[in-house]
């Protein structure tokens, strides 16, 4: 199954359909028109603004696909302290979750993966048979991962769960910034692990 990339630009994140679903919905609306015949779900990574900016103009142009979130940062939806949005000079959309998410969920090939770390609720989402990974801001390409300054943070989290993520078998890897990795995702996630070990 292909993925198709929606590049974001620098201050949003980027989103990724896959199938019927789309994962993150910072991206503007008219970006994912092309595509809104067939997304059916849309999967938040984790509730901070550049991930969930345009989530409701995008459920609306996509038929009212369900919105689905982890159930620990299902309240960013609404908050805009939790969610960032105080920094974009913005509010929350004010959402409230049509699915709340726990470890283990499957969303079609899709299998939910509880990240805890950049935010409490963090996901990624993982699909054993072509071994693609989607995964938000947890970790990068290039071998970086992401902030655990901001409020709902934690270092060791994050550490355990991309250790967690490194036992996978990724070859694409599809973060929430920066370009990504068609092969050799694993290589990115144990840069990943290696650098919040002795620099993080």
């Amino acid at each position: 199954m292909p993925v198709r990339w929606i590049a974001s630009g620098t201050t949003y994140a980027n989103s990724f359909v896959y199938g019927n679903v789309l994962v993150d919905a910072g991206v503007l609306p008219m970006a994912v028109e092309p595509y809104a015949g067939t997304i059916e779900t849309i999967v938040i990574t984790h509730a901070h603004y550049d991930h969930i900016a345009h989530v409701r103009e995008i459920a609306r142009i996509c038929g009212d696909a369900a919105v689905c979130i982890h159930e620990a940062d299902a309240p960013g939806l609404m908050d805009d302290t939790r969610s960032l949005a105080m920094h974009f000079g913005a509010r929350s959309p004010g959402v409230v979750p049509d699915t709340v998410l726990c470890d283990g969920d499957h969303l079609g090939s899709l299998r939910v993966i509880h990240t805890p770390g950049h935010t409490p609720g963090g996901i990624c989402l993982y699909d054993a048979e072509t071994r693609v990974l989607f995964s938000g801001d947890t970790v990068f390409t290039g071998g970086s991962f992401g902030r655990y300054d901001f409020p709902g943070g934690d270092r060791s989290a994050l550490a355990a769960s991309i250790e967690r993520l490194s036992a996978l078998d990724v070859e694409g890897l599809y973060p929430g910034h920066g370009e990504p990795a068609t092969a050799g995702g694993g290589r990115h996630i144990a840069a990943a692990r290696e650098a919040l070990r002795y620099y993080g």
